[in-house]
């Protein structure tokens, strides 16, 4: 299994124009506000702290590259569902989100973190078809599953795996804080960086 000791923030981007180059290949996170975002990537990157870099308060709608060797990239999206900003904000953050789905040639898939006693809502499954859409692998990361007892967990996973059939689509059950899951979510990360 890889490990990354040399990733490092490269950039934050606020609009289309301040996007790092498009080369290489990237993997993108994205997830609710609350879902644990923030501390899969760390967790997955094993660096404490970096999906917090360049994040100060009323700054959250940027989106953040790090880079974790030449030409490989992780993209730390703009967590959603709980902003509380004004409406012109809100539509200026979904169409850099559609832009970047759009156009990004060196996306390579997209982790999209759910939080498992929430289950895939509304704007998780607009990820997950902007994706789609372009025939890029998703895979998603049930996190706090430690949070579920055993039953319940298989429940959600079952569930999740069967409201899409897409061979696209892989589904895990994960959790940062009991550090439950993180090399099957690596691994992944590692396979789609390297093709």
């Amino acid at each position: 299994m890889m490990s990354y000791p040399d990733t490092k923030f490269v950039t934050s981007a606020a609009d289309a124009r301040q996007l790092a180059a498009d080369t290489g290949r990237e993997v993108a996170f994205a997830g609710r506000s609350n879902a644990g975002k923030s501390s899969a990537l760390n967790a997955i990157t094993e660096h404490p702290g970096l999906a917090r870099v360049s994040r100060t308060p009323g700054r959250t709608q940027l989106i953040n590259f790090f880079e974790l060797a030449p030409a490989r990239r992780l993209v730390d999206l703009p967590g959603y569902g709980y902003a509380k900003v004004p409406e012109r904000v809100r539509a200026r953050w979904h169409a850099l989100m559609e832009h970047y789905f759009n156009v990004r040639e060196s996306l390579a898939g997209l982790m999209l973190i759910v939080d498992s006693r929430r289950g895939v809502g509304s704007q998780d499954a607009a990820m997950l078809e902007w994706m789609l859409a372009r025939e890029r692998p998703v895979h998603i990361l049930l996190s706090k599953s430690d949070k579920l007892n055993r039953g319940e967990a298989q429940r959600v996973l079952r569930e999740t795996e069967s409201r899409w059939r897409d061979p696209a689509l892989s589904v895990q059950l994960f959790s940062a804080h009991a550090r439950h899951g993180i090399d099957e979510a690596r691994s992944v990360l590692e396979r789609w960086l390297a093709a």
